[in-house]
């Protein structure tokens, strides 16, 4: 699918996502709206893989980014840890349509991380004694109590960056570093779309924020929405 040697360049999104089978598990970088691997999940949709457990902070909206694939009933099961802006998500979630695990933010960032670094499991008191810790393995360390999370490895980590080379070393831009570089480490195989695809050694060693080792196929995107939130204007006089 990519050319010889260390360039790692596809054609597009669809040559990108086009061994993606239904039931793959996929870590999506993104935050809110910022950070969305927007091309790759269109031609997600557009293939029409279904089945698939998704591991990303948070859904999408209705009618954007993840929730695009929820309106397909693409997603079989959601690992999030925040879902808050998504009316068909709940919908999904309430109905037993869609399963979901809950995960707190720090200890998703860091179960990603663990599965590119090659750890399997670490122990976090985060969620000790609530509901997140049914049906783990507890432990006490130093009088504190602390419940054992399993890392999570992917079989496709599909992110976004701002810029990136033929090798696959990437720059995120400001806050849409967030999860992606996480997500990266995390795939087996690893997608990235980039808004420029710059040659190698444009990129200087000091600002790469993740190397091209991470990376498998890169494209340059297009169309990007960047969507906001929530806009609010400052009334004028104030």
């Amino acid at each position: 699918m990519s050319q010889s040697g260390l360039d790692k360049r596809v054609e597009g999104a669809d040559a990108a996502v086009a061994d993606i089978q239904d039931g793959a598990m996929l870590a999506l970088g993104g935050f809110g709206l910022c950070g969305i691997p927007e091309n790759s999940i269109a031609a997600l949709v557009r293939k029409n893989v279904r089945g698939l457990t998704c591991v990303s902070n948070n859904a999408g909206v209705d009618g954007f980014g993840i929730g695009l694939m929820l309106e397909k009933r693409q997603v079989k099961k959601m690992v999030s840890s925040y879902v808050g802006e998504n009316k068909l998500f709940e919908t999904l979630v309430l109905s037993g349509e869609l399963e979901l695990e809950m995960t707190p933010q720090g200890t998703l960032a860091e179960r990603l991380r663990a599965g590119g670094a090659g750890i399997p499991a670490f122990f976090t008191p985060t969620g000790a004694g609530t509901k997140v810790a049914e049906g783990k393995e507890r432990r006490e360390f130093d009088g504190r109590k602390y419940i054992l999370e399993r890392a999570i490895i992917a079989d496709f980590g599909i992110v976004k960056a701002w810029r990136g080379d033929a090798q696959g070393n990437l720059v995120f831009r400001k806050t849409s570093r967030n999860f992606n570089p996480l997500c990266a480490m995390s795939g087996r195989i690893t997608i990235a779309e980039v808004e420029e695809l710059v040659p190698v050694g444009a990129l200087l060693p000091d600002e790469i924020h993740l190397p091209g080792v991470y990376v498998h196929r890169i494209f340059q995107g297009k169309g990007y929405e960047k969507r906001i939130e929530r806009r609010v204007i400052r009334k004028a006089g104030n």
